[in-house]
This record gives structure tokens, sequence and C-alpha cells, in this order.
């Protein structure tokens, strides 16, 4: 059988394209970080299955990120129906090739499902069949558990470019696998170096099972928490209420069931959120990061260039986006990775490209130049100081070196260039780095290394051979090559803890704060609403006073125009014998629209009063709104969040739903006909005048009809005050009682959330112990293995800021040989250190 991936059948090989093919190259490029490993397993995977050199060209160009490369949306909507499914299994076999599939993979899948018009959540679907978001899954510590997802998927894979794909980016997952390519050294080499390299290699081993151990446990709470509030919802709708009345506990949890599944969505993001800075975790686990950040244009590629000696043939071409992608290298456990330029017009996704390598670096070198140094340029440093990265500042200070002239200047003496006194000295520079990074760092410990990337860049140069050593010196890359060399030997173990133990606290920081946020939001609205159930019930009586009082004037309104109408009718009928009493009177109330007018009033009545209820509830539902948005104090709902003001303004339609009878007044009387039965006899007498009769039969029947719309008025009223009554006390309880069980729903989530904010709490206690102790070990110059028992004997408590200030209070005095300022600048955090004694 013919698979989707393999050779395809045509006359005209050349120009064929393979599209499901280069389905799978976007995919290998999803995760926005393009290993050389995996450029060649394309490489040669696509000679294996002898694609047609059209669908090379085009690969190429999704793997240079070309503005005329095939998007997944075009390439999408070539793929036949036929191969779509086999399509899919491929490209999800790749996104699991390392037992985990990153946000970014997940959302191209979902992408490409949208534009084939496949069913809302059949990825999903697809991904939890295979076993991708069961606890397990997440959960177990064997590697071949971890890969089950992957061997689910690769099941229905049947292709040989999957299986060789798999295989070959499977093989970049351990360290022992991946080729050492080196066209020179980065770094300088040798026994201090190789012993810092063992050590950072046995502190992140041991730092890592505790972080691994801490993120499993956040995603496992989670995991809890969604089961939890679902459980919460089953509870509610277990109830029943008394007296025959409409199941409010059944309304409410659908109310509340709203909620839940927006709070489950958000748990999911959570989930994954917290699975990624796992994998970002164990992708650091085995090597010392260097991560290459800035704006666009200000000399990343050319300083990985210089670096590593690879990616020369895209510099200096005219391009305007060198890298778009997350480039890795890896020398000797180092990884140094190219980051997309930050601030381009169309460079939003770039930033994200760029920040989903943070988690997983020792050290950010954020490089500026010193032609542009505007103060937006450093709003991204908020997102190191959020996940508590040390950064290095490197100044790139432009000069135009390609005129000869000016650089022999240059080169007569090159110190001139960076020298920090004079109109164009380096100084105001610095000062202005330092001042505008410190608005979104919080502080500047961090040091500032100015470089020429472009005289280390001429030294590498042919036409410059002869000079190559003299443009190195001068472009001072050495100081920066020996700020990574110091932060390797000198501080390469601390470092490796701030990645593992003291910056994954931010990781679980995140779903706190938003568990934290929910969780008091939520107790706020139960107060609430329960605070304001005599002011309802008071607002709900007072429109019912008001919607009476106005159906009962407009009653005596009513009857009051038939009364007037009496004594012409009986004027104008006193002879009529009974039948023409009865259809005059008749078309008399007729006229007037006397029963017509009498049902609107009614209703009329009702419909105010629902109008009046429904602006007291959305007048509660935008109080509770304002609770949402104000009472978190910093915290903030946003659209995916799960308390919707349109969620609220429901309460009225289904509480009014509930009470039907506001609005379901049975007639209020009957047309008036028939009341003069039997008068006309009366009127009769043989020695009376016409006009004596006249004037007696016009009295009586007159009385008659005063009388009897007297009544009828009197127990129109009385039917108005009684059946408002009863709608009004109906009201009251319903909504009494829908509010008693919102409360409650609303206090169970709250207190449901509070308790995975207290084990949230207690991860980040966990990990920040383990971090302060191995800042009190490097602070004494010594090293021990991490144990739970050593970390509690040595550390009493920690009080940190996370990524600000951070307060160490030990079980005893301990001999520190750091200085406070050396702890500061390396951890680039305010750090004190107290003993248990001199606290108390």
């Amino acid at each position: 059988m013919q698979t989707t991936l393999k050779k395809t059948e045509t006359n005209n090989h050349y120009n064929a394209i393979n599209y499901p093919f280069l389905l799978v190259t976007h995919m290998v490029c999803a995760d926005q970080q393009i290993h050389s490993e995996e450029s060649k397993a394309l490489h040669e995977l696509a000679t294996q299955i002898e694609v047609g050199q059209r669908t090379l060209e085009e690969m190429e160009k999704i793997l240079a990120q070309d503005d005329d490369q095939l998007s997944v949306e075009e390439i999408a909507r070539r793929v036949p129906s036929s191969q779509k499914d086999e399509a899919m299994c491929q490209i999800l076999a790749i996104a699991y090739v390392d037992g985990f599939c990153s946000v970014l993979e997940q959302k191209m899948a979902e992408r490409i499902a949208q534009i084939w018009n496949w069913p809302k959540g059949e990825i999903q679907k697809q991904i939890e069949e295979a076993g991708a978001f069961s606890d397990t899954g997440f959960l177990e510590e064997s590697n071949q558990q971890k890969l089950s997802v992957s061997a689910r998927l690769l099941q229905k894979a049947d292709s040989i470019l999957s299986q060789a794909l798999v295989n070959k980016l499977a093989n970049l997952t351990g360290a022992e696998q991946k080729v050492e390519q080196l066209r020179r050294e980065i770094l300088l080499s040798g026994p201090e170096y190789d012993e810092a390299i063992r050590q950072c290699a046995v502190v992140a081993k041991e730092d890592y099972q505790f972080s691994e151990l801490a993120l499993k446990s956040a995603g496992s709470t989670l995991r809890s928490l969604g089961k939890n509030l679902q459980e919460s919802i089953i509870e509610i709708k277990s109830k029943t209420n008394s007296k025959g009345q409409a199941n409010t506990a059944q309304d409410v949890a659908k109310q509340l069931e709203l909620t839940q599944k927006s709070l489950s969505a958000e748990i999911i993001k959570e989930i994954e959120d917290v699975r990624e800075s796992l994998r970002s975790k164990e992708r650091a686990l085995n090597h010392f990061s260097i991560a290459f950040m800035g704006r666009t244009k200000a000399g990343k590629s050319t300083l990985h260039a210089i670096v590593t000696n690879d990616g020369w043939e895209a510099i200096g071409v005219g391009k305007q986006r060198t890298t778009r992608y997350n480039r890795v290298y890896e020398w000797k456990n180092i990884r140094i990775i190219d980051t997309p330029g930050i601030g381009a017009p169309d460079g939003k996704s770039d930033e994200e490209i760029a920040e989903s390598v943070i988690e997983e670096s020792d050290v950010i070198c954020y490089v500026v130049t010193n032609d542009s140094i505007q103060a937006t340029e450093f709003e991204f440093l908020h997102l190191l100081k959020k996940k508590a990265k040390p950064l290095i500042v490197l100044l790139n200070v432009k000069k135009n070196l390609r005129d000869p002239r000016r650089l022999e200047h240059f080169l007569k003496n090159p110190d001139k260039a960076f020298e920090m006194e004079g109109q164009s000295g380096l100084g105001g520079h610095i000062e202005r780095i330092r001042r505008y990074a410190k608005e979104h760092y919080a502080n500047d410990y961090f040091p500032i290394v100015p470089v020429m990337l472009l005289a280390a860049q001429l030294s590498r140069e042919p036409e410059h051979e002869n000079r190559k050593e003299e443009l190195f010196k001068a472009s001072r890359m050495q100081d920066f090559l020996d700020s990574i060399r110091e932060s390797l030997i000198q501080y390469g173990t601390i470092r490796r803890s701030q990645t593992l133990l003291g910056s994954t606290v931010g990781a679980i920081n995140t779903p706190y704060d938003w568990v934290a946020g929910q969780a008091q939001i939520y107790g706020q609205l139960a107060e609430t609403i329960q605070s304001k159930q005599e002011e309802i019930r008071k607002k709900i009586e007072i429109a019912f006073k008001d919607s009476r009082s106005n159906l009962q004037i407009e009653i005596e309104t009513i009857f009051q125009e038939a009364i007037n109408a009496v004594p012409s009718f009986a004027e104008e009928h006193w002879n009529s014998n009974e039948l023409g009493l009865k259809l005059g009177w008749e078309k008399t109330l007729n006229s007037l629209n006397f029963e017509q007018r009498l049902k609107s009033a009614f209703q009329e009545a009702g419909e105010h009063f629902k109008r009046e209820v429904q602006e007291v509830l959305e007048e509660i539902g935008h109080e509770l709104q304002l609770v949402a948005e104000l009472g978190g104090g910093n915290f903030k709902f946003t659209q995916q969040d799960s308390w919707d003001i349109q969620h609220i303004l429901r309460i009225g339609g289904i509480i009014l739903g509930i009470a039907g009878t506001i609005i379901a007044f049975t007639n209020p009387i009957g047309i008036v006909v028939g009341i003069v039965a039997g008068v006309v006899g009366n009127f009769t007498g043989l020695f009376k005048s016409k006009d004596q009769k006249r004037r007696e039969a016009a009295h009586k029947i007159s009385e008659d009809l005063y009388e009897q719309l007297n009544t009828q008025k009197q127990e129109t009223l009385e039917k108005a005050r009684s059946e408002f009554l009863n709608s009004c006390a109906s009201v009251i309880m319903n909504i009494e009682s829908y509010f008693k069980e919102l409360a409650s729903g609303l206090e169970s989530f709250s207190l449901t959330l509070e308790e995975a904010q207290k084990k949230f709490s207690g991860f980040t206690n966990y990990l920040n112990r383990f971090y302060a102790k191995r800042i009190l070990d490097w602070s004494q110059e010594k090293y021990e293995p991490l144990t739970e028992e050593g970390a509690r004997k040595t550390v009493a408590k920690v009080e940190r800021k996370f990524g600000h200030k951070m307060t160490i209070i030990t079980r005893s005095e301990l001999t520190i040989k750091k200085s406070m300022d050396e702890l500061k600048k390396v951890l680039q955090e305010d750090i004190s250190i107290q003993s248990h004694k001199s606290v108390k």
C-alpha cells in the first residue's frame, strides 16, 4: 500500500510537490528550534524517499523561513483528502517523538485540522486517545513510559519517512548521540574548564530531580483541580428542592458548568505550560546554555557566527532578518541559542519564539547597539526578570569599518572606540542602558560588555587574513568570551541551580497566581451574593409595590371610565328590552376597549415587574463583575478567564423562567354583560308619565351598573393584589434559592481552588529551600550532595519575592565567604542571609 509521504507517482517527478512531506517539514520547525541534526535528517530522508526538486526547494525555503515559502495553510489545502488522516498521524508522531508535544506543535496541528474543516476538538481527541494527557503519561518515571504517546501515534503512522524521521530525531534526545562539530574552540579549555563542566553536570543531575518532582506534582495538582471542580458540579446536580418546586440546583449547576468548563480550559493550558517548563528543564539538563537575544539587526546572528564559526552564509547578504527561529549550536555540553529579533514590524511571533528558550537558558546575552538605544528596546527584559534569569548586556559598538581608511584609522588606536568619556564615548550609552533596563529588570547588577562585532567578523573574512589576529583583538570579543568563561568556571554550578531550582519557582508561580486569583474572586463572589440577599429582597418588594400600585391606578381608571359612561347609557337604553340592554352595554364597553385594557393593564404590570426584577438582577450581576475586576488586588480577569458578565446576566433569565407566574396572570375579568337581566319589568306603571318612567328606569339601570361595576372593580383589585403578592413571593423564594445554591457552588469552587493554592505554595517553598541550600553552599565555597535532610538541617525559612528579593534564614550561624554584593551580582536578586537565632 502506498503511504502519504512515499515517492509521488507522476510523469513529471521534478515538478511534483510532496505536500505531506512539506507538512512534516513545517512540524519539525513548529517548536521554533531548528537543530542542525534535524535539518540533516530531513535532507537525508528527502533523498531516501526521492522527493522531486520542487519539493526540495520548498523544503529549503521553509527551513530558511523565506518570505516566499509555502505556508502551512497553502500546503494543507493541497493535501489530497485520501491522505489527510495519515498525514495528521505523521505530524503528530513528529510532535511526540520526544514524548512531549509543545504548545506550538499542538497549535500547528489544530491549525491544519481547522483548514481541513475537521470537527473542533478532533486533534485533542486523537491526542487524548493516544494517552497524551493521561496522568501516567505525565507522571511515570521511566523513559519507556514517557514515550508511550509517541509509540501509540507511530503505530498509526505507517510511513517510511515518519519512522526514519522519528528515529533520527529521537537520537537527539540523548547527549551521547549528538555529533560534536567544532570548527573552532568557542571557549577556553583546560583542566579548570573541564572540572567546571563536570561539576555543573553533577549539580544539574541532583537539582533536576527536585525540579522534576515539583513540576510533575504541579501538573498532578492541576489535574486534580479539574476533577474536583467537575465533582462539585455533580454534587450540585444531585441536590433536590423541596415542595415540588423547580429544581434550582439543576439550573445553578448548568450556570456553574459554563464557569467550570472555562476553568478546565485554563487548567489544560496551565498543565501544558507546566509540561513545557519540565521539557525545558530536560533540555537544559545536560548543557550550560547561553541565549542571544535583542532587537532585530542588533548583531545576534553575527555574534552567533563569530562564536560558532557557523552561519556565515546568511551574514551580510542584505537580508532584513537573518534569524526567524531559534538556532542551536552545541559543543562540550554548552548550547548557544540564537533567537529571532525582538521588535520587528511583524515580529510578535518572533518574540514568542525568543521567549520560549528563556526558561532553559542559564544566561541571557542581550545584544544592543550604540547607534540606537531606545527605552522600548528593553521592555522585553521584564520577561527575564519574570523568570529570574541572569543577564549579560553585550553592547555592539557600530563603526563603518568597510571603508579602508576608517578601518586603518580604527586599527591605529582601537581603544579609542571604547572610551567612556567624551562626546563619542560609551559612558552615556551605558548609563542609558542601565537606566532603561532597570525599569524592566528591577536592578542593574548585570555586566555590560562592549564589543565591535564587525571587527570580529572582518577577522574571519579571507581578504583580511593577514590581519585577523589584530582585528579580533581589537573587537574585544575576547572580553565577552572571558565573561562567558567566568560564568561557567566561577558561577557555573550556581547558574545551573538557578536554572533548575531558582527559576522553576517561576514556572510554578504562574499557575499559583492564577489559582490564587481565581480562589479569591470566587470567594468574594460568594460573599457578595450572600450579603446581597436582603438587598435583593427589598428591591424586589419595591418593584412589586410599584407595579401593583400602577396596576391599581390603571384598574381604577378603566372602571371609572366605565362608570362615567353609565348615565348616558341608562338614558339611551331606559326603554330597551333585556337583549337590547345587553347588546347596548356590550357595545359601550367595547367602545371603551374595557376588557382589552384590563388584560393589557395586567400584562403591562407583569412586564413592568419583570423588567424591574431583571434590572435588579442585572445590577447585582454588574456588581459581581466589579468584584471580579477589582476584588483580586492585582489579579485581573482576561478574555480567557472563567467568570463572564454574560454568564452573570443569564441569572435574570434563569430565575424569571423559574418564577414564570409573574407574566402569566389569569384573565382579570370577563365582559360585564347580563347585569341588567330582569330589570326591564320593574320600569312599568299605569299611572306614571313617560318622563317619570324614563327617569326611574335610567336610575335603576345606573344603580345596578354602579353596584356591579364597583363590586367587580373590588374583585379585580383584590385579584391584582393577590396575584402580585404570590408572584413576588415566588420570585423572592426562587431568587433566594438560586443565589443560595449559586453562592454555595462558588464557595465550593473557591475552597477547591484554595486547596490547590496551598499545594502550589508548598511546591514553591520546597524549591526555594533547595535553592537556598545551593546558595548557602556556594557562598561557603563548598559542595555537598543536595538532599532533603541536608536542606532541612541548614535552611530554617526562605522568604522570596520572586526575581527581586530573597531572604534566607539559616538554622545556625554560617561562615559566608562571598560578599552580599557578589551574591547580588551573580544571582541578580537582592539576597539576605540571616541566622535563626539573630532573627529571634
